[in-house]
């Protein structure tokens, strides 16, 4: 075993280990925005569900973009070069999925932006409603990812190239984390 494999085993673990954290991370703010659609629907607009409203708008307008584009830039290349038909059928839902996301998105985030200004203009019902298409659709995406397209992914991208975007991801998380630590 050459000296440089160990190392570009840890980057392929840590640019994966990454990316299955971030689907952590979407899935309990989708339980957090359905908890907080439920109490929404069953309540008062109060304070503190102002303040959740605002950090799960401005996390669902930060961290899921960055975590598509960093997928389709690092991951779906080397599975669209793929000869199988299951993979580029994969592939091209995942990419479709990602624009399914982006609109159900669109239609979500004008009530939570409404709840976090304190206002209640919005229909606290058809919210919710949208916050469950919207989680079971991100549900569904993550485990085709983790089910074909990472697995496979793993297998096709070149060492190097792993090493490179495990740089570049691991530069823009201290970025994020210091602007985090800041605020």
């Amino acid at each position: 075993m050459s000296a440089s494999a160990p190392a570009a085993s840890s980057v392929d673990k840590s640019l994966f280990v990454f990316l299955d954290r971030c689907h952590l991370d979407i899935q309990q703010k989708l339980e957090q925005m359905m908890a907080l659609a439920t109490a929404l629907e069953e309540g008062e607009l109060t304070p503190a569900l102002q303040a959740q409203a605002r950090a799960l708008t401005d996390w669902f307008n930060a961290e899921p973009r960055q975590h598509h584009l960093d997928e389709e830039k690092h991951v779906f290349p080397s599975l669209l070069a793929s000869n199988q038909e299951d993979v580029l059928q994969a592939t091209h839902r995942l990419i479709q999925d990602h624009g399914w996301l982006e609109a159900d998105w669109f239609e979500i985030e004008p009530a939570l932006e409404a709840a976090a200004d304190g206002n209640s203009w919005f229909d606290p019902n058809v919210l919710r409603q949208a916050v469950e298409v919207f989680q079971q659709l991100y549900l569904d995406h993550i485990v085709l990812e983790e089910s074909l397209a990472y697995p496979e992914a793993r297998g096709r991208i070149d060492p190097a190239l792993l090493e490179s975007m495990g740089r570049e991801m691991a530069k823009r998380r201290a970025v994020r984390d210091a602007k985090a630590a800041k605020a």
